[in-house]
């Protein structure tokens, strides 16, 4: 190294993060199944069963130092959160491809969940998304044009806990939170 060059910055160790809430193995086998009853097109790209959640907040790379805190609010919040269920809505196709399963949108438990967590990350210093929550079940990604068979899953799903997943290479749950402990 020549007079004058520095040494390059050690890059921050980071993790892609999500906040999420996974379905019982009973919903996850009626979604599975209702999937494969679908007809989907070349080079649509299904979601596999073990990945099927409904996300509350996705929060991108942050820093591993950030963990302690994160996981902190995050407890915090789901301390004080509520159990729901939710009901399937509507399949939505949305731009680019995606297909997606709306969850009830009168889910004023899950709309609590989703503020009590987004004021937690705020308190932080973590940036949620500020676009309108959907909640939502992603299906599908390149499926434009996608059939979906008659009728929704009919199975609710009881959202009783919201776990931070990290998200490489696959998912990894980092910490699950039970609602109201």
């Amino acid at each position: 190294m020549g007079a004058g060059d520095a040494a390059a910055p050690e890059a921050t160790p980071t993790a892609r993060l999500f906040i999420a809430v996974w379905p019982s193995a009973a919903v996850r086998a009626e979604l599975q199944a209702w999937l494969r009853r679908w007809r989907w097109p070349a080079g649509a790209a299904v979601v596999a069963g073990e990945r099927l959640h409904l996300t509350l907040h996705f929060l991108g790379q942050v820093p591993l130092a950030r963990l302690p805190m994160l996981t902190a609010a995050m407890a915090d919040a789901a301390a004080g959160a509520t159990r729901c269920e939710l009901a399937f809505e509507r399949v939505e196709h949305w731009p680019h491809g995606l297909v997606v399963l709306r969850a009830s949108v009168d889910s004023a438990p899950l709309a609590r969940l989703h503020a009590a967590l987004g004021a937690s990350l705020r308190q932080i210093g973590l940036a949620p998304q500020a676009r309108p929550y959907r909640a939502h079940v992603t299906l599908a990604r390149r499926a434009a044009g996608a059939e979906a068979p008659a009728g929704l899953p009919q199975r609710r799903w009881v959202v009783d806990h919201c776990a931070l997943v990290h998200s490489e290479r696959g998912y990894r749950d980092l910490l699950r939170c039970p609602l109201g402990a």
